[in-house]
């Protein structure tokens, strides 16, 4: 039974599935998703309120081999917030040693040194209008590593302006991709576009693809 699994020896999961990756540098990828229950944020325009309760008990073995018979080299672990379950770090470290490519997206409230060495954070920054902006753990700016990338989700001018200066002032480019992405139906991409050429910023503009492909709510894509 699933509640008798040792606590070290699983996950709370809440479902892996194939698809197209959508976010970050290696949007347009075929990926294996590995979504984990649980979240200790509460944005504003959180598209993933379904992660907060619930979930399934799984032994993390079973989960690799779930992964490897989908055939992919890339996996996504996201959530929710993947590293609010400690048990996180083993599945990382069974899917590199499956030798797959591991990306973890995570909302930088947590310190990404706990990320094994070979995975590639996606991390997150939260704006003024996330309503989280306190929960951001600045000391993770200090913790990248080459192949990580930093985004932001903007919903409106104040968070591009805040959003900015943070780059500016932490010379964030120079150590990682940096992203700025629209927070889907609240800020106009074609707007972003505008103030990015107009500062100059070295930053790329982000959109999540599968909103576009797929209906925004559709889970499992």
């Amino acid at each position: 039974m699933p509640d008798h699994i040792p606590i070290d020896d699983r996950l709370r999961i809440i479902e892996i599935y194939a698809s197209v990756q959508g976010e970050s540098t290696w949007a347009g990828l075929p990926c294996v998703f590995v979504r984990l229950a649980g979240c200790n944020l509460r944005c504003t325009w959180c598209d993933s309120e379904f992660t907060f309760t619930g979930g399934e008990h799984r032994l993390i073995k079973e989960v690799v081999e779930e992964v490897a018979s989908l055939g992919f080299d890339l996996v996504e672990v996201t959530g929710g917030e993947p590293l609010a379950q400690r048990q996180v770090v083993p599945l990382i470290e069974q899917l590199l040693g499956r030798g797959h490519t591991v990306l973890v997206e995570t909302s930088g409230s947590i310190d990404i040194s706990m990320i094994p060495q070979g995975a590639h954070a996606i991390m997150d920054l939260k704006p003024p209008d996330s309503g989280e902006v306190d929960a951001n753990h600045w000391p993770n700016l200090d913790q990248l590593r080459p192949g990580d990338e930093v985004k932001f989700v903007l919903a409106s001018r104040r968070d591009y302006e805040w959003s900015r200066e943070v780059v500016r002032e932490h010379d964030l480019a120079a150590k990682a991709p940096v992203l700025f992405s629209v927070a889907h139906g609240l800020l106009d991409p074609a707007k972003l576009s505008e103030w990015l050429v107009e500062d100059r910023l070295p930053v790329r503009l982000h959109l999540q693809l599968h909103k576009f492909i797929w209906p925004p709510d559709a889970r499992g894509v």
